[in-house]
């Protein structure tokens, strides 16, 4: 079993991605969310490898140590769901379980759906599988959470990219705390909606002190992550919200189509995405609308960055679910 976690990178789809990879077995991509990277999986490399299994992690495109696409058009889903079965195979592999986290969730959530053949078990933390809605999803959003909420604030290219870029360790101090379950803002969650004429970090005030899951030498991996693409450190990240309305439109074909392969959706109860329109009704009717995922309990106390908060429930739910699928042949 390789005895730490090594880092190499690979071209997939003619855009290089910085992998992060620990063990030998069947293989497990891990798929990180915003602002993250590899190393938000810190906590699941060790354990995952010492139970067998090949655990990888990407940076993916437009994050950290990955090539960033220039155009926001290259940040589709089916640009991102490319990246996952073309990093599959380039590693050598047929199959793998994908999980994923925040905006890895539905890179995972809809890898599954339409790679059935590739993808053998599928896992999402925070975001759950939904159908596709009936209409463009900004309009809704905008509608619903005004021009404030942060998904519409991140759509004009530039604005969020210059505002998170300013100072990275203030940036990544705001919102890992502000989003996490040790925050007041999260008792109970609430969407991020911005005042008007504001900016996102306004409604994140600079925490005085980290939570017990979170140092400072986090804080710092973060941040030299990220200054390698200067100031547009988070402009890779915020170009996939930029495809939100664009995604929607290339996914009609796939309209009605269910995930086939076994699913396990798994969330903290004060994470800020379960504020966001109709997600109640959507948690309740889960499991009856996608009768191969499985819904979790809810981690109590938890916010929104589920396996950093709670490595330890997050990790023992992984292995459960891994043991209880079949065999790779």
């Amino acid at each position: 079993m390789t005895s730490e976690v090594e880092h190499s990178s690979v071209e997939v789809n003619g855009v290089r991605l910085h992998i992060a990879e620990q063990g030998e077995g069947p293989l497990v991509v891990l798929l990180h969310g915003f602002p993250e990277c590899w190393y938000s999986w810190r906590h699941q490399f060790a354990p995952l490898a010492a139970a067998g299994y090949r655990v990888v992690a990407p940076d993916q495109r437009g994050y950290a140590r990955s090539e960033q696409p220039a155009d926001i058009a290259a940040y589709t889903m089916l640009h991102l769901t490319g990246d996952v079965i073309g990093l599959i195979h380039a590693l050598g592999e047929e199959r793998a379980v994908v999980v994923g986290h925040d905006w890895g969730a539905p890179v995972a959530w809809t890898t599954a759906q339409l790679r059935p053949d590739v993808v053998r078990g599928v896992v999402g933390l925070s975001v759950p599988p939904s159908p596709r809605p009936p209409a463009a999803p900004l309009p809704r959003l905008r509608e619903a959470l005004g021009d404030g909420f942060y998904q519409i604030y991140f759509q004009e290219p530039g604005v969020a990219d210059a505002e998170l870029a300013q100072d990275l360790p203030a940036t990544f101090r705001a919102m890992l705390v502000n989003g996490s379950g040790d925050s007041p803002f999260t008792d109970p969650p609430q969407p991020w909606v911005i005042p008007e004429g504001g900016k996102l970090l306004d409604t994140m005030p600079q925490p005085e002190e980290l939570p017990a899951w979170l140092g400072q030498e986090d804080i710092d991996t973060f941040v030299g992550e990220y200054a390698r693409h200067g100031d547009r450190a988070f402009t890779g990240g915020l170009n996939w919200y930029r495809n939100l309305d664009r995604n929607w439109e290339l996914t009609a074909p796939f309209q009605g189509r269910g995930i086939e392969v076994p699913g396990l959706y798994l969330a903290g109860d004060r994470d800020l995405v379960r504020s966001f329109p109709a997600m109640t009704e959507l948690l309740s009717a889960l499991e009856r609308m996608m009768p191969n995922v499985r819904q979790a309990p809810a981690l109590p106390g938890c916010g929104h960055w589920t396996q950093q908060e709670r490595p330890d429930e997050v990790n023992a739910a992984l292995l459960e679910f891994l043991a209880e699928l079949p065999a790779v042949e």
